[in-house]
């Protein structure tokens, strides 16, 4: 049981803190940035652990995100100091986004692929690139965020169990549903168009 723990407990110690995050992001609670905060850190350990090099560096921008994420959810509504409010992703910059994802797919898959001995560089490019596209539409509280995120977790889900880590796996494949039900919930708490 030690050997086990010893293999497994971070893992378990930032898939419970994944778990968490998740459900105050279903509330749409500002303080899911918080337990985000230190889920990243631990997670830097973790994935440089595991050859998740595109994830490792992911967890230093998701660090600056919550800081970021924080103050936009406390301060960044329309008027000054007030709370900012669930709205539909713009399309101009949804547009421009997407194709910022798409370069930095390719340009981190480029890294991956010349610099570092990954094994999985295709998909973990994919899910990094992804992801930075998913914090940032999260920080600005658009709704559609969820379907990034359901799009991530899918793929992280597999990702996971290939390079064993199940625990955080098993959270990902977990994320699909949450994901699905916060589409859901957020939709019902859609600020109205103006």
């Amino acid at each position: 049981m030690q050997e086990f723990l010893a293999h497994y407990w971070l893992d378990m110690v930032t898939t419970a803190l994944g778990l968490a995050y998740i459900l105050l992001e279903l509330r749409a609670s500002r303080w899911m940035w918080a337990v985000g905060a230190v889920m990243q850190a631990l997670g830097i350990v973790l994935y440089y652990q595991k050859g998740l090099y595109a994830d490792c560096g992911m967890e230093f921008y998701y660090l600056a995100m919550t800081a970021y994420g924080f103050a936009v959810w406390t301060w960044g509504g329309r008027k000054k100091r007030e709370p900012r409010a669930i709205t539909h992703f713009p399309l101009r910059p949804a547009v421009a986004w997407t194709a910022l994802t798409a370069i930095l797919w390719a340009a981190i898959y480029y890294v991956l692929t010349r610099f570092t001995d990954s094994t999985v560089p295709l998909a973990d490019s994919f899910t990094t690139a992804l992801s930075v596209m998913g914090i940032w539409a999260l920080a600005h509280k658009y709704l559609e965020q969820w379907f990034i995120w359901i799009a991530v977790d899918v793929v992280t889900c597999v990702l996971y169990f290939y390079k064993d880590i199940p625990f955080k796996g098993s959270l990902y494949g977990l994320y699909v549903i949450i994901a699905v039900a916060g589409y859901f919930a957020w939709r019902k708490r859609l600020a109205p168009a103006r």
